[in-house]
């Protein structure tokens, strides 16, 4: 039995040191989990690891929730989570799942840490936001369900996170550890609902890192046996893998003692430690189990079969244009309030607020102004017509998520200076909270496809028909 195949490190393009990584590849760790990179380096960085291994097989994962384009720079950033909730569209949210696997496979990922069943409770969680499909349980189970099926017909594993459900708090777990402070019978009921009904669907399940005092008032899921075995293997009958959530981040403390903690509450893969040297080290000088850790390979044996029952395609085939985030972008577009439109010969003035990524406005003013529409920076005048443009949106790490007191009040000196006046979201959409906007535009999304989208329906080329899949 090899405990080190319980372990998966993380790599992070630009950071990890290869060397180090090839060491642990032949120490015999189960896999990886990989952030950024180019699709040429992620595919050869894949063939190695695999290639150093002394194992059969390895897994190699990625949080390709909203696809690649999340991580790579060379792939397409496909619509949230949110965007296909306002959508509503099941076979879209199929596709979407359909072209995140085909194109992780044709670069050597084959198991995708998504979907995201927690529900979009909270206009201040920082970390969940338009990772979710939204606030309502049964959109999530029938919007998440069809993405899972998209995954597993284009070969792609998957794992429903963050049990038992990570939205209903207000804190980033990347940071500090959150608190759900719902009761039993409410979990049960609402948090709980879209694990249980997508169980029979999951390849696995990502124990989240935060305090649930009515289910465990001592440890956080991911290292609570109440949790994980009680609830989760017991009550509700999961036989599948369940993977801790990446443990270097911030909210469990002692990294070595909580994944000794949480393969004795019943995970069978420990993810992303900081110090996985260390780690390896530890887990070896411990008596542990023959069973446990039999039981923990056993699941990643299954895993493994479960990965290679469809090949992947080539890189050309899988990546292949498509129309998919355009049609997305068309059914999603949610508009609230009164009605702004532009027209062209005039001008639209802008102010962007929330923008700490540096996003591009390039696609919606460069749409507005194929269209005959003059775009100018707002410059705390009066105008005729002023569209207020909110980037924020979650960030790992950032521990917030909403419009600072400094940018709410940079807004609401704006719009009384135009004499029409519309705010668009590009990405969160808690960001208008505060702000005494007329007109709303949510796209849920700040990629070009759902710019361009926004820049339309402001110049009436085409209707907002989505449906706001949270409660403001």
């Amino acid at each position: 039995m090899n405990i080190n195949r319980l372990v998966h490190p993380g790599f992070w393009f630009g950071k990890t040191d290869k060397e180090e990584a090839l060491r642990l590849a032949r120490l015999g760790v189960g896999g990886f989990c990989l952030y950024g990179g180019t699709r040429t380096e992620v595919s050869a960085l894949t063939q190695a690891l695999r290639a150093a291994s002394p194992h059969k097989r390895i897994l190699i994962s990625a949080d390709y929730e909203d696809g690649l384009g999340r991580w790579l720079p060379d792939a397409e950033l496909l619509p949230s989570n949110l965007a296909l909730g306002a959508a509503g569209d099941e076979n879209l949210a199929f596709e979407k799942g359909l072209l995140t696997a085909r194109q992780a496979k044709s670069i050597g990922v084959d198991w995708v840490f998504a979907p995201v069943v927690d529900l979009a409770d909270r206009a201040d969680n920082p970390i969940v936001n338009t990772r979710s499909f939204g606030a309502d349980p049964e959109l999530v189970i029938r919007l998440a369900g069809a993405f899972m099926k998209g995954l597993g017909q284009g070969g792609a594993l998957n794992s429903l996170k963050h049990f038992p459900g990570h939205g209903n708090t207000g804190t980033d777990s990347h940071l500090a550890l959150p608190v759900l402070l719902s009761s039993k019978e409410h979990i049960w009921e609402h948090e709980l609902l879209p694990f249980r009904r997508l169980l029979a669907q999951a390849d696995c399940v990502m124990a989240g890192h935060l305090l649930v005092p009515s289910l465990d008032a001592q440890n956080p899921a991911s290292v609570s046996r109440p949790i994980l075995h009680d609830l989760l293997q017991q009550k509700m009958g999961f036989t599948g893998c369940i993977s801790t959530d990446a443990l270097c981040m911030k909210a469990l403390g002692n990294e070595k003692q909580a994944a000794l903690a949480a393969l004795f509450a019943g995970a069978h893969v420990l993810l992303v430690p900081e110090k996985p040297f260390e780690l390896l080290q530890f887990l070896n000088s411990q008596t542990l189990p023959h069973p446990l850790i039999a039981r923990a390979e056993q699941m990643q044996n299954l895993l493994c079969a479960r990965a290679d029952e469809v090949p992947p395609l080539t890189q050309a085939a899988a990546f292949a244009p498509t129309d998919f985030s355009v049609r997305t972008a068309h059914k999603a577009l949610t508009q609230k309030g009164e009605s702004f439109r532009i027209s062209p010969g005039e001008t639209l003035y802008y102010l962007s607020v929330g923008n700490d990524e540096n996003l591009s406005a390039s696609p919606f003013l460069r749409t507005l102004e194929a269209n005959g529409v003059q775009t100018e920076p707002f410059q705390g005048q009066p105008v005729g017509k002023l569209a207020i443009l909110c980037w924020r949106r979650y960030q790992a790490f950032k521990g917030k998520i909403g419009l600072d007191e400094q940018e709410i009040r940079q807004v609401q000196q704006a719009l009384p200076l135009g004499q029409e006046s519309v705010t668009v979201s590009f990405a969160n959409p808690w960001s208008v909270r505060g702000l005494t906007c007329k007109s709303l535009l949510f796209t849920y999304s700040p990629s070009p496809v759902f710019q361009q989208a926004a820049a339309e329906v402001l110049l009436g080329i085409r209707p907002a028909t989505g449906q706001l899949p949270i409660t403001l």
